[in-house]
């Protein structure tokens, strides 16, 4: 079956993806065997680098978790506050108004171009000269504020694009029924954008997880990765060993955020099929309400 974006391949071109996908996977292999190979040699795969983590309870309850408790919790609450705050920023560049629009689109396009390292060493400047916060807590106060300033910039790009995309008539026919601008901000265009967002956000969401590494390098947070050299530092020369510990826990992470994601993107998609937007009759007509179809307030 063919569609606009998209045309079935005949029987020459299955084979032809065959054959690449064969060839791929070949040169794939012959890479994973150079690799391993090469590891081999330098005594990379021998048990005794490897133990520490499968026989010393120890490495996992005084390094590694502890470590992935402080990467989760500077990643949820960057999240938690990043979220929100990339909604009204976004909502605010989509502003008739001017004067709220032309600060709020300065403010994004300021914390957007600035690196999150940049942003991190300001933040633990300032905590240190102008506030009393405890040295022990200042690297994660530092983290959390780099990761919400240029995370909720980006974030607010994705919802004003994702509302941008909707059809125009989307609008114009929540208007015609008498709903508000801010209304039909929540009820109509919003809910209907978060599907077109959510790829988008969730690997925003996905750099924020990672991006906290960075605060281990430079600040001295003790996230996740900081523990490599506390690890190698007690266990022996067993550095490519323990950074692929911790590379397999980050992918473990980010692949239950995607798959959460894609949960809640099913949802969503199979909950506006069947919701109703409810319209407030407009005063001094009829008390009744209006029940409009989410897929009726469409284009044209």
């Amino acid at each position: 079956m063919s569609s606009v974006l998209y045309d079935t391949p005949g029987p020459h071109a299955k084979r032809r993806n065959v054959l690449y996908t064969i060839g791929f996977l070949a040169v794939l292999a012959l890479v994973a065997w150079w690799v391993l190979g090469a590891l081999a040699d330098k005594h990379q795969l021998d048990a005794d680098k490897w133990k520490p983590f499968v026989t010393d309870s120890q490495v996992w309850t005084t390094y590694l978790l502890p470590g992935l408790t402080e990467t989760l919790k500077a990643a949820g609450l960057s999240i938690l506050i990043a979220l929100p705050l990339g909604a009204l920023l976004g909502i605010g560049r989509l502003s008739d108004h001017r004067w709220v629009r032309v600060p709020v689109g300065t403010v994004v396009e300021f914390f957007r171009a600035i690196p999150v390292l940049l942003l991190m060493m300001f933040a633990s400047a300032i905590y240190r000269e102008f506030t009393t916060i405890s040295s022990d807590f200042r690297p994660l106060y530092a983290v959390v504020t780099a990761l919400v300033l240029y995370n909720a910039s980006v974030i607010a790009e994705v919802v004003r694009a994702g509302v941008l995309s909707l059809p125009r008539g989307q609008g114009d026919a929540a208007e015609a029924l008498g709903m508000r601008k801010g209304q039909t901000m929540m009820y109509v265009l919003l809910p209907q954008a978060v599907t077109v967002m959510l790829p988008a956000l969730v690997s925003q969401l996905v750099v924020i997880v990672k991006d906290t590494a960075i605060g281990g390098a430079l600040l001295g947070f003790t996230e996740l990765l900081s523990q490599n050299r506390q690890i190698t530092a007690n266990y022996g020369a067993n550095t490519i060993a323990t950074f692929t510990v911790i590379a397999l826990i980050y992918i473990v992470i980010n692949a239950i955020l995607t798959s959460l994601a894609g949960r809640l993107e099913k949802r969503l998609r199979r909950g506006r099929k069947s919701a109703a937007v409810t319209i407030p009759a407009q005063a001094g007509t009829t008390d009744a309400k209006v029940d409009v179809k989410s897929d009726a307030v469409s284009g044209g």
